[in-house]
């Protein structure tokens, strides 16, 4: 207050109460990918973080999906005898046929999936637009630069990474993001897919683990298997789907023993399919459906081949729905994912132990369909699995939580005096935020002294020397609350009483 040099009363206003931590927010993903376009208005959005809250955002700003492409060819003498990405077999009269879907965009897709399981605001970076060029490992790295400069966000995912060319560029790109997360930012986590994640395969999970590296791996969490969604509905595919509807017509009219189809087909063949007006090409969809079974079976499987997304989006999600709902400390786990028809590979309480438990830590959480609950999600590791600190991925994301929210409070005393006065107020306010965070359930502990403890003070935390050099150190300790992940029911005969 200014000095008294007049006569007079003066009114001294102080403050009762230490400032407030504002918690911070948990669950905002930041999506990077290929869209139809990048605009605002006439503003390129291209490699620009932009903040969403809806799928109708996303169209608006990033456009629609894809115009899916498949080809259809006869099977080649042990062709099909291994799964890969994009591609389905089927044989129509003892002849064996490959669809091939020849582009490999799902970032649309993975959106919708985002939002079916919870999903509200993200963020999204385009790193290309029109859906004309190859999937790219420097382009998606470059989205990753992109989120540099952005505080918000607490989650990165790159769905389209397991549709890169090979696993050592997926891995790589999903290092860069791990290495982001843990070491650039330090506030947010990295949700990944295992690339070829929809096999069977014991080398699928070897592979990931051998090339994903081995730094800052508590910031990032994997999911396994791929699932087989119904986010795309069956009328959006069609023979107009097919590279040249024409390879396939042939091959419905070689089918077509009792000759219901030959003439209708000549009739629309002759008409030039990609002439067709929408009326008629939704008439010529349904009457090749209604009466060829083999046609059916051909849309069938590309729909299945569309529709098997990996699930990192879909945990985006629930961890959004989780934080919402419930609280960032409780585990996304034991959760049913929305959309979801089964997993692509059946995985057993004994197939889970060495996804959850391997020797050299790096867990993977199963994604298991039970019977009579559906598809859920049964895993809540890190993939440093190894260590008792940062084991499960709720109690790395409490722990951001708690570092941003209180980092930002105390923003408000940098250039205050270094002195106890301040300390007072720093600790009052720390202490505060952590006791109503214990009250909801957050640390565990019985009574507040013993689910956390801030300590602040000369001679305490801070040298002399600390205070000339202008240094305020405060020292936290929390106990966070875990997940009871094994659950033990010890049964014991007694000997009959009456």
């Amino acid at each position: 207050m200014s000095t008294m040099k007049t006569p007079g009363v003066y009114v001294v206003e102080k403050n009762a109460f230490p400032n407030s931590v504002v918690e911070a927010a948990t669950a905002v993903p930041a999506f990077i990918g290929y869209t139809k376009f990048a605009k605002d208005g006439n503003k390129t959005l291209l490699n620009k973080p932009w903040k969403i809250n809806s799928m109708a955002e996303f169209i608006q700003y990033f456009g629609g999906p894809p115009v899916p492409k498949f080809s259809i060819t006869e099977a080649k003498d042990g062709e099909g005898d291994e799964a890969q990405v994009g591609t389905s077999h089927l044989t129509i009269n003892d002849k064996k046929y490959t669809v091939q879907r020849s582009d490999k965009y799902n970032f649309y897709y993975q959106m919708r999936f985002f939002f079916a399981n919870g999903g509200g605001t993200c963020y999204i970076v385009s790193v290309s637009e029109g859906y004309t060029e190859d999937l790219s490992y420097d382009k998606l790295t470059g989205g990753i630069t992109a989120l540099l400069k952005e505080q918000e966000p607490t989650m990165v995912l790159i769905p389209e990474a397991v549709y890169l060319g090979s696993v050592d560029d997926c891995c790589k790109l999903q290092a860069d993001s791990i290495r982001h997360c843990g070491f650039d930012m330090q506030n947010r986590v990295a949700v990944l897919d295992i690339y070829d994640g929809f096999k069977d395969s014991d080398s699928v999970i070897t592979d990931f683990r051998e090339k994903i590296g081995t730094e800052f791996l508590n910031y990032a969490a994997a999911y396994y298997p791929w699932l087989n969604t119904t986010i795309v509905p069956d009328s959006d595919i069609s023979f107009l789907n097919m590279e040249a509807p024409d390879d396939l017509m042939a091959i419905l009219t070689a089918n077509d023993t009792e000759g219901k189809l030959t003439d209708f087909i000549a009739n629309v063949a002759s008409a030039k399919i990609a002439e067709l007006n929408e009326l008629d090409r939704e008439t010529t969809h349904k009457v090749l459906a209604r009466h060829s079974s083999a046609y059916s079976e051909v849309m069938r499987e590309m729909l299945l081949t569309i529709n098997m997304l990996p699930p990192a989006s879909a945990m985006a999600g629930i961890y959004t729905m989780v934080d919402s709902t419930k609280e960032v400390w409780k585990a996304p786990a034991n959760i049913g994912v929305a959309a979801v028809i089964s997993p692509t590979v059946s995985i057993s309480h004994k197939d889970q132990e060495g996804l959850n438990v391997p020797m050299n830590g790096k867990a993977v959480n199963a994604i298991r369909y039970f019977v009579g609950e559906g598809v859920k999600v049964w895993g809540a590791r890190t993939l440093d699995g190894n260590s008792l600190d940062w084991r499960y991925i709720n109690v790395r994301r409490t722990m951001i939580m708690l570092e941003e929210s209180i980092k930002n409070a105390a923003k408000a005393y940098v250039f205050e005096p270094n002195v106890a006065n301040t300390w007072v107020s720093v600790k009052s306010m720390i202490t505060n935020f952590l006791n109503g965070i214990w009250k909801r359930g957050g640390l565990a502990g019985a009574s507040p002294e013993d689910a956390f403890s801030v300590h602040l003070g000369l001679g305490e935390t801070m040298t002399p020397e600390d205070i000339l050099e202008g240094i305020m150190r405060i020292t936290i300790l929390v106990a966070i609350s875990r997940p009871a992940e094994f659950i033990e029911i010890t049964f014991q005969q007694q000997m009959q009483k009456s």
